[in-house]
């Protein structure tokens, strides 16, 4: 796991720096050029990936198991995908703003660079503990600390336009992607057994990342509509429905989801 994180602190570093580097190749079309190296890195990875097999899943995997319906209307999968699925969007809805409001405000394209660089590599970084804090505090804190730095990041983006509200911004929103995306995957891990996980973990991917898109969709256009402002504040909406979908999580004990499972079996 470490070793796949690692890749994500390596593109924090080579993927801005790459944009840098080629977005005035071609003066007259800036950004023509990094659109260009961007897909000759998609064409390596993709003949790299060409080397990989992954095993398809059992007949028993496919069929067996409780019904979906059932595990998705479990408190912890709501739980889990509510709030894999508000980091994400989150992330990517202020990620994707975040670089045009710096150039609304002023600010040069390398220092958007810059905050972009930091903020992938405090998406990817914490990954070599991320693991250890869930083992010891639990997935759901580790999910609501997440949350709470998602909080943050958009509160300090309330704060100013200055490059270093910007950076601490888009730094705190890759602390709380990283801690809410990794707990909130733990916890999908905890919904369903063996036979079950593809088509639970399918299902909750395609909440995850569905979500994932429309936040990346809607952000620019309210951004040019509305402003930077009104960007940060729409995102404490969908934390306040994240945190009420722990809270129901909470409020249900253990006792009562393995009664209703065992009813189901």
């Amino acid at each position: 796991l470490s070793l796949v994180m690692a890749g994500g602190v390596a593109a924090g570093v080579v993927g801005p720096q790459l944009v840098t580097y080629t977005m005035d190749w071609w003066p007259p079309h800036r950004f023509t050029a990094t659109y260009l190296m961007q897909a000759v890195v998609a064409a390596l990875s993709a003949l790299i990936l060409l080397g990989v097999k992954l095993p398809l899943p059992t007949a028993q995997e496919i069929a067996g198991g409780r019904p979906l319906g059932f595990i998705a209307r479990q408190p912890r999968f709501i739980a889990a995908a509510t709030c894999g699925a508000v980091t994400y969007l989150l992330m990517n809805f202020l990620m994707t703003s975040a670089p045009l409001a710096m150039h609304m405000s002023g600010h040069s394209q390398e220092s958007a660079n810059w905050g972009l660089q930091w903020h992938v590599i405090a998406m990817y970084g914490p990954s070599f503990f991320t693991g250890s804090l869930i083992t010891r505090w639990g997935a759901n804190r580790v999910v609501a600390a997440g949350l709470v730095l998602t909080g943050l990041s958009a509160a300090v983006g309330l704060g100013g336009v200055d490059v270093s509200h910007f950076w601490v911004t888009l730094i705190l929103l890759g602390l709380g992607w990283n801690f809410g995306f990794l707990g909130a995957s733990a916890l999908v891990l905890e919904c369903h057994r063996p036979e079950e996980k593809t088509r639970v973990q399918s299902l909750n991917d395609f909440i995850v990342f569905g979500l994932m898109a429309i936040g990346s969709f809607s952000s620019g256009g309210l951004l040019a509509a509305y402003g930077w402002d009104v960007v940060l504040w729409v995102s404490f909406a969908p934390l306040v429905l994240a945190f009420a979908a722990l809270a129901m999580m909470a409020g249900r004990k253990d006792s009562d989801l393995e009664q209703q499972e065992n009813t189901a079996s």
